[in-house]
């Protein structure tokens, strides 16, 4: 079965007022750009992917992620992997404790080899034991994505991730971004402001008025 992510008939509503419709399939490695205007209700409808609606807000539809209707389940139950604007590190970890933080349970021996070769994949080898206050905006970023890739998402959202990257930074860091999200096969949901982003993504493009 190959993976994939399907929105069944989505309304969502800001108290009286529909802010969209969406009815889509997005399959592994494919990524879907939502484009909009603030207030047009692109993190609303990650949200709701994500089962953290904000009061005020209520959507009817479904959405259904390998054939199982997450919207049955709880947040942290739904297997969805979120990258955001900020890189959201916590300072008190290390950059190997900060992405050990994501995955799930096993043999430590293990689990720290699996982040010592995932650092090496995106270029930041033997940097695990680094304070992430100290790395640059693209390497922060790419621990950000490494989290949430070891946490073993079924699908991935992307909540405007490249908006603060300078232009060089902000290419080098999406092709990697797209690239694992091919490799690892997962149905990715992309929200920007930016043409480029969606012109790169190279998939469907939804634009919300």
């Amino acid at each position: 079965m190959s993976p994939s992510l399907e929105i069944r008939n989505l309304e969502l509503y800001r108290e009286d007022t529909r802010l969209l419709g969406i009815d889509e399939q997005i399959f592994g490695g494919d990524i879907l750009t939502v484009m909009g205007p603030s207030g047009s209700g692109k993190s609303s409808f990650l949200n709701w992917l994500t089962g953290t609606l904000p009061s005020g807000f209520h959507a009817t539809g479904e959405a259904w992620l390998n054939d199982e209707n997450v919207c049955q389940l709880p947040p942290h139950l739904r297997h969805i992997g979120v990258l955001y604007q900020d890189p959201l590190l916590f300072s008190h970890l290390s950059v190997a404790g900060n992405i050990a933080f994501a995955m799930p349970k096993g043999n430590k021996k293990q689990r720290l080899e699996k982040i010592e070769q995932a650092l090496e994949q995106v270029g930041l080898a033997g940097m695990g034991s680094r304070h992430p206050d100290n790395l640059s905006g693209g390497q922060q970023a790419r621990i950000a994505l490494l989290r949430t890739l070891m946490s073993e998402p079924k699908a991935i959202l992307l909540d405007e991730p490249f908006s603060k990257l300078d232009t060089q930074l902000r290419v080098d860091t999406r092709q990697l971004v797209f690239e694992q999200i091919r490799t690892f096969k997962l149905p990715a949901i992309m929200v920007t402001h930016d043409h480029s982003d969606a012109e790169a993504a190279g998939g469907k493009v939804i634009h919300l008025t």
